[in-house]
């Protein structure tokens, strides 16, 4: 019998079939039980967990077949105490059961650091140590003396701080620090940077961040946090300088359509017209 013959003749046929089958079954098999071990399809939406104690995310956890997990706190004055800061994954996610969400949730006392001493270095090194101990820079003072930049004194409330003494965590500390005698810098090109980073940019310069200006599209601390600089006061300019300790007003948006324009309209600006743009 030759090849063609065998391939043409019945056993051969039957067997294929036989393997073909057999093929199929196994191939469905596993689908099936890859389908059930991993759950396809089985996803849920996740609960908003927001406002919650945890009391009250565990129940509802539970309920859901899902886990929590509390891996930070903060303090914000204005939220209920005890309650749900922030999860990951956020409300709305898709999720399995057996998943394990991680809550960030409000202290219901504000942690307190102690005070460094930042007298005698640069405003820019003092930012560091500061931002180290859990605290921020609030306003740059300028005062006549021949250390420019240098941190003279440190304050809060407009009150002198001694090093180690305990603040709330998240204080603003304005600091004393001199100017020379007629100590002038550029103006930073702030427009297209994210808000924080323009905030940084101005205390990094020697100069105090004014008002922050929200248009219409900035409605929540989400928005805050992706808005970006379309406009500022003093406007950006080659060779324009200001004194040191200038405070600089920002206009942010989320809109990017706004950066289109956004040169052409820092070079019209002029101290009259800054308090009509909204």
């Amino acid at each position: 019998m030759n090849l063609l013959q065998f391939i043409l003749s019945k056993d051969f046929l039957k067997h294929l079939i036989i393997a073909v089958v057999v093929a199929i079954v196994i191939f469905s098999s596993s689908f099936i039980f890859l389908n059930i071990y991993t759950q396809h399809g089985d996803s849920f939406l996740l609960p908003d967990f927001k406002k919650m104690t945890l009391q009250e995310a565990e129940q509802i956890a539970e309920n859901h077949g899902l886990e929590v997990e509390i891996t930070d706190s903060v303090y914000q004055e204005n939220w209920p105490k005890g309650t749900v800061v922030k999860q990951n994954p956020p409300p709305g996610f898709h999720v399995k059961e057996g998943r394990t969400i991680f809550l960030t949730k409000n202290a219901t006392t504000q942690e307190m650091v102690k005070m460094p001493n930042v007298v005698g270095v640069s405003h820019r090194h003092a930012k560091a140590i500061l931002n180290n101990s859990g605290l921020k820079i609030g306003k740059l003072i300028h005062v006549p003396d021949i250390a420019v930049n240098n941190v003279l004194k440190q304050k809060v409330n407009d009150e002198e701080v001694k090093p180690g003494k305990l603040v709330p965590k998240g204080t603003e500390v304005d600091l004393v620090v001199g100017k020379g005698s007629s100590q002038r810098t550029g103006v930073p090109d702030l427009v297209g940077l994210p808000l924080d980073q323009a905030e940084d940019k101005i205390i990094q310069d020697a100069m105090n961040v004014g008002a922050i200006r929200t248009d219409t599209t900035v409605n929540s601390k989400e928005d805050s946090l992706k808005a970006v600089v379309w406009q500022q006061y003093p406007p950006y300019g080659k060779d324009r300088e200001i004194k040191l300790g200038t405070y600089i007003d920002l206009w942010v948006t989320v809109d990017s359509s706004k950066l289109n324009d956004a040169n052409l309209s820092q070079i019209k600006t002029n101290p009259n017209e800054r308090d009509s743009l909204q």
